[in-house]
This record gives structure tokens, C-alpha cells and sequence, in this order.
């Protein structure tokens, strides 16, 4: 998956080992002095000013402060204002939130090797974190309004959990009738190394055959992956098709050829996106999104993994 998205998850991991350090560290003289010598580092966020998923993670800047040796100063601007800024305006605003760090030669030193392998970008004034959070806002992308595309790993159980949401929703009848739901698939894919997904070969092999069932038998989709995710590492995966009235024979004869070419879209489609985490949600193409994010647009409540947990059960919510 895109390095970004490595680059993320390495910070939001510094930043939770930041946090949990700092909740558990006992408050003395020496450890005081020492936190009110730390210097101050100016981060600047871009925010964006209609979407909520554009807007910046409170606890982000504080931890890759405190990774950094610092304290946060935060200076949140929107688009807009951050365009009227000579200093801002020729940056890529293309995904939102942006991080910025006011560019020191000590604050460089530490992020050489980040910037050399081209996780951290920099110019004269600042050092620049592109697609630091998981969720945001992609501002020049078209908008396809009434879309929820859900982004999935077929082997994932976070992935399965989504898919099994939906069904449930489709049956109470919650789902809107003026919206579209859409599965996509996390892959990747080299023309050297072949496909690569996290769950092994088997995962992008269920993925081709969910792919032909999705353009064959559009109406059996949600059935055949009703049956599918009782099991879903199953080999039987032939059984799950016959059940829900699909010819594997019919499915199989494409894919090696039409399948494979429609998982090589799938993974172009999700790198334009930076999605490497499952299940992740994009809103009408625009918004990207996890469960607490999808969960609170109007009509997609059903996807809270709260409100459908047994009586007694904790809600669990996660991505692989």
C-alpha cells in the first residue's frame, strides 16, 4: 500500500505510546522542569470547512510533538485562508487534513531519513505531512452523490463485520433507498510481483471470484456473502456459490482473464485513494471514512457496530 499510509500508522503508533508513557509517568520536580524546557514546535493544520472528516485529530499533533522532543502549537486554518498565505498557497491540498511543521534545522535533522525515503515532503518554510490521518476529505475529487463505497479485505474479519452490517440493514430495511452501496476490494498489485494482499493469495483469489459474482449476479451478491462469511476462509467457497444460486463453473471460466483485469482496476482504484486499511469507507467519493465516521451520516446508522452488538457483548470496531 501506499508508503503514506505506512508512514501514518507509524506515527499514530508513536502517538499512542506518547500518550499512554505520559498518562502513566509520575509528576516530580526533575520530570516538571524538564517538560517546561521543551521546545515549542508551530504545527499548522489545513482543515476543511464543510466536511468533518477533513478536520484534524486533537490528540495527532500533541503525540508527534512529544515524538518529536516538543510541544504542540497549533495553528488550524481553512483552505481558504491557508490560499491568502504566500507561504501556503502552492501547496497540495488535494486530501484534507494537511499537516504542517514549521521547518526547523533541528526538527530536520530528526526527519532526514523520513524525508529522504519520501515520507515527509519540505520546502523552504515548512515540513509536510501528506495524507497523515486514515480518514479525510479528497477536495478535487467529483463528487458521486448517494455512493457509500465500502473498501474491504475478503478475509478480514472487520471487513466481514461491515458486510454482515449491511445485510442486517437490508433486511430491517434501514438501508436508504436513495443511496447506492458498493463493495470495493484492498489489494495491491505490481505487474512484476502479481497481487499482494494481506491475508495471503486465497484473499485476492476470493476477491476476484466476489468481483465476477458482483457483474454476473449482481442480485446475489449479498446472499452469497450472507453464506460466505460464516466461514469465510473456507475453501468450500464453491458451496457458498451453489447455495445462493450461483454457478461457480460460470464464475471460474472468467477468472483468470475478466477477474484478474477487474482486480488490477480494484487496486489502481484504491491507490488513487491511498486505502490500505479494511473496512474503510468512502462517502460520495469524497469523504473517507471509518465506522465512527460512516455510522453518522444520515440513514447509514445501522453501520455502528454498538448498535448491533448482543446484549452483554462488548462493541468491538477495528480494521485490518
Amino acid at each position: 500500500m501506499k508508503k503514506t499510509i505506512i508512514f501514518a500508522a507509524f506515527f499514530l503508533l508513536a502517538v499512542g505510546a506518547f500518550a499512554a508513557a505520559k498518562t502513566a509517568a509520575k509528576t516530580t520536580a526533575k520530570t516538571a522542569a524538564k517538560e517546561a524546557a521543551k521546545p515549542t514546535i508551530e504545527f499548522v493544520v489545513v482543515e476543511s470547512e464543510q466536511y468533518d472528516a477533513g478536520k484534524q485529530d486533537p490528540q495527532l499533533a500533541p503525540g508527534l510533538a512529544g515524538f518529536l522532543g516538543g510541544e504542540a502549537q497549533v495553528t488550524a486554518l481553512t483552505y481558504e485562508q491557508a490560499q491568502q498565505d504566500p507561504q501556503l498557497a502552492n501547496l497540495d491540498y488535494s486530501f484534507l487534513p494537511l499537516y504542517l511543521i514549521k521547518k526547523t534545522p533541528q526538527l530536520r535533522t530528526k526527519l532526514e531519513q523520513q524525508i529522504a525515503a519520501g515520507y515527509v515532503q519540505e520546502n523552504d518554510d515548512y515540513l509536510i505531512f501528506p495524507h497523515l490521518t486514515r480518514t479525510g476529505v479528497y477536495r478535487e475529487k467529483t463528487a458521486q452523490p448517494g455512493v457509500l463505497e465500502v473498501f474491504v479485505m475478503s478475509q478480514c474479519p472487520y471487513g466481514a463485520m461491515a458486510e454482515n452490517l449491511i445485510i442486517q440493514g437490508q433486511k430491517a430495511g434501514k438501508v436508504p433507498a436513495d443511496k447506492t452501496i458498493k463493495l470495493r476490494y484492498v489489494v495491491s498489485y505490481d505487474p512484476q510481483s502479481g497481487f499482494q494482499s494481506l491475508h495471503g493469495s486465497a484473499e485476492w483469489e476470493e476477491n476476484i471470484r466476489q468481483l465476477l459474482i458482483a457483474k454476473y449476479y449482481p442480485t446475489k451478491l449479498w446472499k452469497y456473502l450472507e453464506i460466505r462469511n460464516k466461514d469465510y476462509r473456507s475453501s468450500r467457497w464453491d458451496k457458498a456459490m451453489e447455495e445462493a444460486g450461483i454457478n461457480p463453473k460460470k464464475i471460474m471460466k472468467k477468472f483468470d482473464t475478466e477477474g484478474v483485469e477487474l482486480l488490477k482496476a480494484e487496486a489502481a482504484y484504491g491507490d488513487e485513494y491511498g486505502i490500505g486499511a479494511s473496512p474503510t469507507f468512502l462517502w460520495e467519493g469524497k469523504e473517507v471514512l471509518d465506522f465512527g465516521g460512516v455510522s453518522q451520516k444520515p440513514g447509514f446508522e445501522f453501520l455502528n457496530p454498538a448498535h448491533n452488538r448482543q446484549p452483554g457483548a462488548a462493541a468491538v470496531a477495528g480494521s485490518c
